[in-house]
């Protein structure tokens, strides 16, 4: 399992929300491109960041901090926020970022969807963002009405390989993963997922590695030292 430290990006800071409410926002760093360094440091491969203002707004404010922590950690980047135009889709991957996830624009512009992957494949995932069993957008802050088993069972239709999978009830709240939920997606779906939201011990990076997912993501976890990521990653198994 693939650990990926996550980055949350507001005004060119480093921050996290509490279940992504942007009025609970805490600053962690206001040089985002150390963090990414710290964390190759620790052996991280990946790193997995959000442009909050994006993802409220749309657009891309925070696209030079982005580019700066791929060149800096030299690690796999993967970014979410605002992405809802092959423009914009085409602008990160020309600039060196391995791969973008599209959530709004995954749930209302399939057309967008259907034609990034036919254009870059596997470097196209997109997020689900769970609210009471349903897929939320634009930031969080308004809930569709596609359940969450609909919009899996139409991902894996529309040949999406990677799927990142929050559980907006736990995001920044350390109460740890909900494992029930990731296990019963991976017993459902042949695509690769990655845990998010509440993945705060030890413990649950043990449990959703013996699951076979295919990635974690960490964010407050680390920032609080509650889960130290090199031993994640010795224990994650890669």
């Amino acid at each position: 399992m693939i650990i990926f430290p996550a980055v949350d990006l507001y005004e060119g800071k480093a921050v996290r929300l509490v279940k992504g409410d942007y009025g609970r926002m805490t600053v962690y760093s206001d040089r985002p491109w150390q963090i990414g360094a710290d964390f190759a440091a620790c052996g991280a491969q990946a790193i997995h960041i959000v442009d909050l203002e994006g993802a409220r707004d749309g657009g891309t404010p925070n696209f030079d901090t982005v580019k700066r922590i791929r060149e800096e950690s030299g690690l796999f980047c993967e970014i979410g926020g605002g992405i809802r135009s092959m423009e914009v889709i085409d602008r990160y991957l020309s600039a060196g970022i391995d791969r973008v996830i599209l959530g709004t624009a995954a749930i209302v512009d399939r057309k967008l969807l259907t034609e990034a992957a036919a254009s870059y494949g596997g470097r196209i995932a997109v997020g689900a963002d769970l609210r009471d069993g349903f897929v939320a957008v634009k930031g969080w802050l308004e809930t569709s009405g596609v359940s969450a088993d609909d919009f899996f069972a139409q991902m894996q239709e529309l040949g999406i390989g990677t799927v990142i999978c929050t559980d907006i009830s736990r995001d920044g709240a350390m109460r740890g993963a909900n494992l029930a939920l990731y296990r019963s997606l991976s017993d459902k779906y042949s695509m690769n997922i990655t845990a998010s939201g509440g993945v705060s011990t030890m413990d649950d990076i043990r449990q959703l590695a013996a699951m076979g997912l295919y990635g974690a993501i960490i964010g407050k976890a680390y920032y609080e030292g509650a889960i130290p990521l090199a031993e994640a990653i010795k224990v994650a198994g890669c």
